[in-house]
This record gives C-alpha cells, sequence and structure tokens, in this order.
C-alpha cells in the first residue's frame, strides 16, 4: 500500500511529462481481446488484439503457423505492446476459434489455400482503417511465413515491412507429389492426411528416437505446452493439405513472384537447426531468390542450435529483441 502512494505521489509531481514521454514504455499485463470480421465468403474469422498505445509506432500483424492458433504469441504480442506496438492475429480457417464446415481442427474449407491469404489481406484493410496513419508490419512464422509469401505476389502496398519467421524457399512441389495429394482427396477429403503426418514425424528424427515435437525448441517446457495444448498439433485434413500445396505451385510463377516491391523491408529469422528451413539451405534460398528478385532491403538473423519456434526457445529473449530493434529501424 505504501508503495501505491508513493507512485501516486510521484506521478503528480511528473504531471504530464510523464505521460509525454515517447521514450518511455512502462510493462503492461494487456490482454487481448477476441474480435471477428465477415470473410467475403461469409465465414466468421476469429483474431486477437492487443492495445498498444494510442499513436502505436506501427500494428503488427501475426500470420501463425499450421496446427496452433493466436494464443501461442500472446508473449511476444504483450514485448511489442511494451516496445510501443500494437498487435493484431487471426485464427486461420480451422485452427483456434475459427471453424468451418465439420467445425473440427484441420478442416478448412474449401480453396483453403486462398481463402488463407485473402483473410489475411481483408485483416490489414482493417488494421487500416482502425489506425490511419500507423504503418503496418506482417510477422508470418512457418505456414504464416509462405501464406506471407503469397501475400506479398497479391497486394504488398497494404504492408511497410514483414517478418518471416521459420520459412524456406522451394520449387513447387513435382507433378506426381500433386498427383498422390489429388488421389487422397478423391478418396477420402476429410480424412487426415498421412503425407502431412510424416512430414512432421521427419521433422523429430533428429532430435528423437520416438514421434514428438521436439523439432520446435530446445526448451522442454515450450514443447510440453504444444503438446498439452488441445489446439495444437492436430492432423490436417487430405484437402487442406492439397490445396497448401496448389498454393505452392501457383505462388512460385516468376511473374507472381516480380511484383513483390524491390524495396520493401523483409527480416528473416530461423533456427540453424529448424528442418523446416533445411537447416537453413532452404532459408539462404529464399534470399538468394529474393536477391535475384531484386529486392534491397532484405536482412536475415540465424540463431546458432535453435530449433523451428524461435520465439519459444531457450534464446527467445534475445529473437524478440533483435526483431523489436529490427522494427524501430524501419517503422
Amino acid at each position: 500500500m505504501k508503495r501505491s502512494f508513493q507512485f501516486v505521489a510521484l506521478a503528480i509531481v511528473l504531471g504530464v511529462t510523464l505521460v509525454s514521454c515517447s521514450t518511455m514504455h512502462e510493462t503492461t499485463t494487456t490482454e487481448s481481446q477476441w474480435r471477428s470480421f465477415r470473410a467475403s465468403d461469409g465465414v466468421e474469422i476469429n483474431y486477437r488484439y492487443w492495445a498498444g498505445p494510442v499513436s502505436p509506432r506501427a500494428v503488427v500483424q501475426i500470420v501463425h503457423g499450421a496446427a496452433e492458433h493466436s494464443g501461442r504469441y500472446d508473449r511476444f504480442a504483450k514485448a511489442l505492446v511494451n516496445a510501443g506496438y500494437t498487435v493484431y492475429a487471426g485464427d486461420h480457417r480451422g485452427h483456434g476459434r475459427t471453424r468451418v464446415r465439420s467445425g473440427q481442427l484441420g478442416d478448412a474449407g474449401l480453396d483453403a489455400w486462398n481463402r488463407f491469404v485473402t483473410d489475411e489481406i481483408q485483416l490489414s484493410e482493417i488494421i487500416r482503417k482502425n489506425h490511419p496513419g500507423a504503418e503496418v508490419v506482417l510477422f508470418g512464422h512457418s505456414l504464416g511465413s509462405f501464406i506471407a509469401q503469397d501475400y506479398l505476389t497479391r497486394r504488398p502496398e497494404l504492408l511497410d515491412a514483414v517478418v518471416l519467421s521459420g520459412t524456406a524457399y522451394r520449387p513447387g512441389p513435382p507433378p506426381g507429389l500433386m498427383a498422390i495429394l489429388n488421389s487422397a482427396v478423391q478418396k477420402a477429403p476429410l480424412g487426415p492426411s498421412e503425407f502431412w503426418a510424416n512430414s512432421f514425424r521427419d521433422f523429430n528424427k533428429p532430435f528423437s528416437d520416438q514421434p514428438g515435437f521436439e523439432w520446435l525448441s530446445r526448451d522442454p517446457v515450450e514443447v510440453q505446452k504444444y503438446v498439452k495444448d488441445p489446439q495444437a498439433g492436430f492432423p490436417f485434413t487430405n484437402e487442406l493439405v492439397r490445396d497448401i500445396f496448389q498454393g505452392f505451385v501457383a505462388m512460385r510463377n516468376p511473374t507472381v513472384e516480380s511484383r513483390i516491391p524491390k524495396n520493401l523491408p523483409i527480416l528473416v529469422i530461423q533456427g540453424s537447426l529448424d528442418p523446416v528451413g533445411g537447416n537453413l539451405k532452404g532459408t539462404l534460398a529464399l534470399l538468394d531468390r529474393y536477391q535475384a528478385l531484386g529486392l534491397t532491403r532484405v536482412s536475415h538473423r540465424f540463431y546458432e542450435g535453435a530449433r523451428h519456434e524461435t520465439l519459444n526457445e531457450t534464446n527467445r529473449e534475445d529473437v524478440t529483441r533483435d526483431v523489436i530493434d529490427w522494427l524501430q529501424t524501419v517503422t
């Protein structure tokens, strides 16, 4: 109680100086608020909103990964708010609170890949309307980073900067793979994709002789949080996996890629032992591709020994600080 009176007295003495100091950001305990919007096809898309200052440095729009949800970014979002940013993060179709068709996690409905991308574009438009004059930064992790890569070829004028986390560049899948995926859809469109499940099992092999999620982080506590999360680690339907790879084919069209603005600031962050990036091989291929396309403001931060989820790694505070430091140079 005594400390409370001391704080009030200090605030009165400092008056408007305390409020107006632009370099000062008190640690906040701001909790996220649930909001939603109606997509063009009528689906209700749920998203979280972390309120920042009245006039934020910028607005960060988080695009989460596969088989997870926006709530897993709460710690990162609060760090961004403390640094002066406002944060939005949607739940993709078939993830978190955004359920479609069967209502099951992993069922994202028809034309899922294109809907993922257009939903993020629509959310950016809402952000622009809610925060006129504020810059918008897209932060995409894992599957969300590929959604972000596609977004850049469609409506890049909505964005002022982009962060790609746990990402890579690969050519479109070969016709043989697409034939296998299409066959699985014909047999059981809403059945669990064995191809997707095998990919996740392969990711874990360098870290354990058992199926699991050690490939996500060196921190066992963070891995267990994922394992115990009822809205994480669920299977994808055959239809969803086919749609994702169809999206990969379309976004690798050189004509489409050439639409990415040459001067757009992009930061790539990656763990050196992230299997999604092929232990940096696929990540370096992305950097090479952006250079070939003439992009001039691409930066990267690689973290030795880190795995897929750098925001949940043992060095996560360093990663978060690096992202915020970069944001402060471009926003």
